[in-house]
């Protein structure tokens, strides 16, 4: 007996009725990203080792899926390197390419590439799957869809402004309610210097950034791991539980940095986003959060991150500024700020909160019963008119039992059925059967039409 079939876990088939849903998603992204004057591009889903790498984090770098090399990958392996099994040393040499792991680094490599084809400020977005080889569970995957949206060329903040009302939009859209938090790197920074760990930047952001998934004394057990003192730890505490309104935090935050310029710096520019903000007249809040931290290492401004608040799930939008990235590809000067839908998470949410509208999820709206070769040869004209009509249309391909085409019409939820027979034939006509009410009438298809687009 030949073994069942399986796919790999942390993956998923799609259904046409999923299909269906997650193209509701894509197509209201993509409408929203149109209406600001974005473009879309893609990239390949495979870039080399060299692009990919150190762009990360350790932790990143780690979730790296690497493909092997075509032919005697072997060749170039020595029996003594094989002998010592160094799995990452090995890598390096059977594995030059790696499956992409987002798309704002290989878009970084794009804008080096295509520079002098590209006009800036250059505003792009790009919908396409990524790989993490991270531990599956739920809401998490290691084949994923991302949808993201960059502007490069521009230091403008009025740029992170812009991205906020396009979060604030798609959401709005979906009927979803969603708390859109934010805060900077600079702002991180500052902490990092006042309090004497200015090098420890990277693993205090990292540490942070775990404190919805690992609480509050596990983040200090992590930061004293780290190399933190006690007193330094102690310092970041009430930073780390900072309350009130954003601008009450703001006003705290600036006393606390006072003597730390990039600090206040983040202050300046967090204080313009979100004043700039309260004119626009956002559906969903926007909350200062100190403790978001993002933990890719790229980030040098704003940062973002979007919670649902009806469904309990990890961030479902995340993004910010990376003034620095391009320069990793000898392109240096270059600002971008970005987000990223996380397009699987999103369906999860819209999937619990049952926010698809019911014409997102229709396939079929009418099916021809298939009598026979003559009822067919009669049908067929009408079936080209209702398609040139605009509705999606069918005709069952076999002349079986009426039952069993009536069953294909209930499994599919197709709202109407037209039959033809030797009465309808006669009188140039089609029955018309609505499946929810069960009413029928003798029409023609010119009223067929009129009656499934009213």
């Amino acid at each position: 007996m030949a073994q069942k079939p399986s796919i790999p876990k942390g993956t998923r088939d799609f259904s046409p009725m999923e299909m269906a849903k997650r193209n509701y998603i894509f197509d209201t992204i993509k409408q929203v990203y149109q209406l600001y004057g974005f473009q879309q591009i893609e990239t390949p889903a495979m870039e080399t080792l060299g692009t990919l790498m150190g762009k990360y984090g350790e932790e990143g770098d780690k979730l790296l899926f690497k493909v092997l090399n075509s032919g005697d990958y072997l060749s170039k392996i020595t029996p003594d390197e094989l002998a010592e099994r160094n799995s990452l040393r090995l890598a390096a040499k059977l594995c030059e390419k790696g499956l992409r792991y987002d798309l704002t680094v290989p878009f970084a490599r794009y804008v080096v590439m295509h520079r002098e084809e590209l006009q800036l400020p250059f505003k792009r977005y790009q919908m396409q799957p990524v790989w993490r080889a991270d531990r599956p569970q739920k809401g998490r995957y290691r084949e994923f869809w991302q949808f993201d949206g960059d502007i490069v060329g521009s230091d403008s903040l009025l740029n992170e402004v812009e991205l906020m009302q396009i979060v604030d939009t798609v959401f709005s859209r979906f009927g979803v309610r969603v708390q859109i938090k934010i805060n900077n790197r600079k702002i991180l920074t500052g902490i990092a210097e006042v309090i004497g760990a200015a090098e420890k930047i990277v693993d205090i952001t990292v540490a942070i950034d775990k404190l919805d998934k690992i609480g509050l004394d596990n983040v200090n057990q992590e930061l004293r791991e780290d190399g933190l003192s006690d007193e330094q730890i102690e310092k970041l505490q009430p930073i780390i539980s900072l309350e009130g309104t954003n601008d009450e935090k703001l006003n705290t935050i600036a006393e606390v940095l006072a003597t730390s310029e990039t600090g206040l710096k983040g202050v300046e520019e967090t204080r313009f986003i979100l004043d700039t903000l309260k004119t626009l007249g956002l559906k969903n809040e926007i909350q200062l959060d100190l403790t978001l931290a993002r933990g890719l290492n790229y980030y040098t401004g704003a940062i973002f991150e979007v919670k649902a608040l009806d469904v309990q799930i990890g961030s479902i939008t995340g993004g910010g500024r990376y003034d620095n990235l391009t320069g990793i590809f000898g392109m240096p000067g270059i600002s971008g700020v970005g987000i990223s839908f996380g397009v699987d998470r999103i369906f999860d949410v819209l999937n619990a909160l049952d926010c698809y509208p019911k014409d997102a999820t229709n396939g079929t709206q009418l099916l021809f019963i298939n009598f026979g070769d003559k009822e067919t040869a009669y049908c067929l004209p009408f079936v080209a008119k209702a398609r040139e009509a605009g509705i999606r249309t069918e005709i069952f391909p076999d002349s079986t039992k009426m039952k069993k085409q009536m069953s294909y019409a209930n499994a599919k939820q197709i709202p109407f059925v037209a039959l033809a027979g030797e009465n309808e034939m006669s009188e140039g006509k089609l029955t018309l059967k609505n499946m929810e009410t069960g009413e029928q009438s003798l029409i023609t298809i010119d009223e067929i039409i009129q009656a499934i687009l009213a």
